[in-house]
């Protein structure tokens, strides 16, 4: 079975959903027969490479709260993330364009490093003081990932280099119809959408693998929108 994962670093959702996922399909019986490949999607395409804005004042601004107010929200996402045992700091994070670290993770797909890359860059931009949006700091964490260090600059020093692969994944999102993510694609027949308890994810794939239809998860689960909207408590 073929799981597809279409996340965004940016996306504290995603970051979370890939712990309930991870910890669902542990459960899994046929765990080891499951292949995850991880697929591009970007909630600021059109932000400008190398422009950064702190995450609070970003909130603030999107959704017409005081800072103080969309520290909160930043608390509410954290506590989540804590609860799946991941590191989730609420002040000092950037926001930005994140499409050179698309394109580096298909190098590292290529390689066969992607979920390694992957992982070292969440924990980078959500639970330590780096900055995933420095060009230095991702060749840190390609290096840290198995990369190697020369392959790694010269796919960041050429826009082109696996250009076509992240667009490739944002059309294949928008022909499925995600609309917002992470968003789960299982051997393409089932998708679920959002950061859902790890045991929506183990009956899933267990249903998935009986032939059977997915069940829709109950409720509505956290997720990040296309436009970088991300689901937090607005009071």
């Amino acid at each position: 079975m073929r799981v597809e994962i279409w996340s965004d670093i940016a996306c504290p959702w995603c970051y979370i959903g890939k712990a309930r996922f991870t910890k669902g399909l542990a459960e899994f019986a046929h765990r080891d027969e499951v292949e995850v490949v991880f697929r591009s999607f970007e909630l600021d395409p059109g932000g400008a490479k190398g422009v950064t804005a702190p995450v609070v004042e970003m909130l603030a601004k999107k959704y017409g709260r005081t800072l103080d107010e969309a520290r909160g929200m930043e608390e509410h996402v954290a506590a989540s993330a804590r609860a799946e045992g991941l590191t989730y700091r609420t002040e000092g994070r950037d926001h930005g364009n994140t499409f050179d670290i698309h394109r580096l993770l298909h190098l590292a797909a290529a390689r066969g490093r992607q979920e390694e890359l992957l992982d070292l860059a969440y924990l980078a931009n959500f639970g330590e003081e780096r900055s995933v949006f420095d060009p230095e700091v991702l060749i840190a964490l390609a290096v840290e990932a198995g990369l190697d260090e020369a392959e790694a600059r010269a796919v960041l020093a050429d826009g082109a280099a696996y250009a076509d692969e992240v667009r490739a994944d944002e059309r294949e999102a928008a022909e499925l119809g995600a609309n917002a993510v992470p968003f789960f694609v299982l051997d393409r027949r089932y998708g679920i959408s959002g950061g859902q308890p790890a045991e929506v994810f183990t009956r899933a794939l267990e249903q998935a693998w009986a032939g059977r239809e997915v069940e829709e998860p109950a409720g509505t689960a956290e997720a990040c929108e296309p436009d970088g909207a991300c689901a937090v408590p607005r009071a």
